[in-house]
């Protein structure tokens, strides 16, 4: 499947995902709450994680369309996430336009994500006209136990830039990015289509498996497009994360291999909160990072991790698909980890 026929695919499900999202979301008053709560969903988004719903609950032999509900409900969620996301990390940008915070300030950005949150939940439970009382609260449990994780994982990378904390491990990253990524991406949705399909105990135990490696993979990859991508198509600003003072997988890598001088002044650069940062200190890490191979490096763990998920997927997953929709989830999924859009 070439990636004309994947990016088809992607509109198709997209576009049905869109119009499930907005039936949900209400224009009514007061205007201050309820325009801006469509202002992040009607920027677009590549809806990968509802996406990838559909196509688990396809694969495991259900009608997607039971699971049009619940994948409207993960990106109503999802919007909300992003929101406070942005506000945590003083983000200026979210897909190409100003922040909500930026926009409405700060109080109006936050009461809008927490309504956001409470429509999801409310969308999870009209799954019980579709799914029936108990499979709606299989769905709405994993939705909770992914907004768990997720906080967790998020603590662990607010954390370390307050505390100032350094001493970062290859597998503190990694766990953080399970956390915050492995559930919230990948192992949530690709559950709960599997559920949709009343997929077997053992297949849902294994795309935990598979879900944490595709995560890891996913995150290092976005971390890559976040110093290397075009901004127009990677939607956030080009450096963002080193304004931000993340500790990515380059990072850590290039404090275990740069000199000692070069390591005091990156420290120092990252330890600036966000606006005392410099054009040219971002551009100064960026090139140290090409410079002792962290990008190279970064890459090589994502296609490890990759690899991975692939082996998961083959012993343990791949049996329990049907043929057809099984090939498209494969190659979406090969995709999303590849992009550079």
């Amino acid at each position: 499947m070439d990636n004309q026929q994947i990016m088809k695919i992607l509109n198709e499900k997209r576009n049905l995902i869109n119009e499930e999202i907005f039936k949900h979301l209400p224009k009514k008053e007061p205007k201050e709450l309820y325009d801006i709560i469509q202002d992040y969903p009607s920027r677009g988004g590549k809806r990968l994680r509802s996406t990838l719903c559909l196509l688990s609950c396809e694969a495991f032999g259900e009608d997607p369309k039971k699971a049009l509900t619940t994948a409207a409900a993960i990106e109503i969620v999802h919007e909300f996430g992003l929101i406070h996301d942005d506000i945590e990390d003083d983000s200026d940008y979210r897909r190409g336009k100003p922040t909500l915070h930026r926009i409405y300030g700060t109080p109006l950005a936050i009461n809008a994500g927490d309504a956001l949150q409470l429509k999801g939940w409310e969308v999870i439970l009209k799954n019980r006209e579709i799914l029936g009382e108990k499979k709606t609260f299989e769905i709405l449990k994993e939705c909770i136990m992914m907004g768990t994780e997720l906080a967790e994982g998020q603590t662990l990378e607010l954390s370390w830039v307050k505390n100032k904390k350094w001493d970062i491990t290859e597998e503190d990253y990694f766990k953080m990015c399970s956390k915050k990524t492995s559930w919230y991406t990948c192992i949530t949705p690709l559950r709960m289509g599997a559920i949709i399909a009343n997929a077997k105990p053992q297949c849902l135990e294994s795309l935990i498996e598979f879900g944490f490696n595709l995560g890891i993979a996913f995150q290092i990859q976005d971390d890559v497009l976040n110093l290397l991508g075009e901004e127009k198509k990677y939607g956030k600003e080009i450096g963002g994360d080193i304004y931000e003072g993340k500790r990515t997988l380059m990072l850590i890598h290039l404090l275990k291999s740069c000199k000692p001088k070069e390591k005091s002044k990156i420290i120092r650069i990252m330890n600036k909160e966000r606006h005392e940062k410099t054009v040219d200190e971002v551009k100064y890490i960026i090139s140290l990072m090409k410079k002792h191979g962290s990008i190279k490096y970064a890459k090589e763990k994502a296609f490890m991790s990759l690899e991975k998920a692939k082996k998961i997927y083959k012993e343990k997953i791949e049996e329990h698909l049907l043929e057809e929709p099984k090939k498209i989830l494969e190659a979406v999924i090969q995709f999303i980890i590849e992009r550079s859009f």
